[in-house]
């Protein structure tokens, strides 16, 4: 007997305030169906077990919700059915670079720029949710930590990209 195909789905999703509606193949990540059918290349592929999380990208149930980090190199295209995705190409606007970007490129904190795109969803992510849930200054580090900590940078560009966000998230916490 031989192996049968799953067959393909069909879902309904939102890409950087983009409505789609696709059939896609159960297994397809979301990290190919982006490259691959969307020309969406800034989210980058490294290590494809979800580690290094230079694949981060931003998902919300609903417009209000909080957006949260997604690894788009583990995550099936069809399990994000009905979901609004954010990917680094959303962040900036038609005005220019986002004030994450802005600070990113101010304190150096990238050489190859590889890690990047993760580093600035994850920061996105963090602002958001320090914005709606203050944390205390004295627990700012710890935030950044548990928002940034898994990134991997080759170039370790840690200290510099832990710096910009605490500049971000401290404008964030006084208003």
């Amino acid at each position: 007997m031989t192996p049968t195909t799953p067959p393909n789905l069909v879902i309904n999703l939102c890409i950087n305030g983009r409505s789609l509606c696709r059939e896609v193949a159960p297994d397809l990540k979301l990290i190919d169906f982006l490259h691959e059918d969307l020309g969406l290349t800034g989210t980058k592929f490294c290590c494809g077990l979800g580690v290094c999380q230079a694949c981060t990208v931003l998902a919300r149930s609903a417009p209000t919700a909080l957006a949260e980090p997604l690894l788009a190199c583990v995550t099936p295209v069809s399990a994000l059915d009905g979901q609004l995705i954010d990917t680094v190409e959303g962040v900036s606007g038609p005005n220019g670079l986002a004030l994450v970007q802005q600070a990113f490129l101010a304190h150096f904190s990238f050489q190859c720029g590889y890690c990047t795109p993760g580093f600035v969803m994850a920061t996105v992510a963090l602002l958001a949710r320090l914005k709606a849930q203050p944390v205390p200054v004295e627990r700012l580090d710890e935030a950044i930590e548990d928002a940034l900590g898994a990134h991997v940078c080759r170039c370790t560009g840690y200290a510099r990209y832990h710096a910009a966000t605490y500049e971000l998230a401290l404008q964030v916490l006084r208003g």
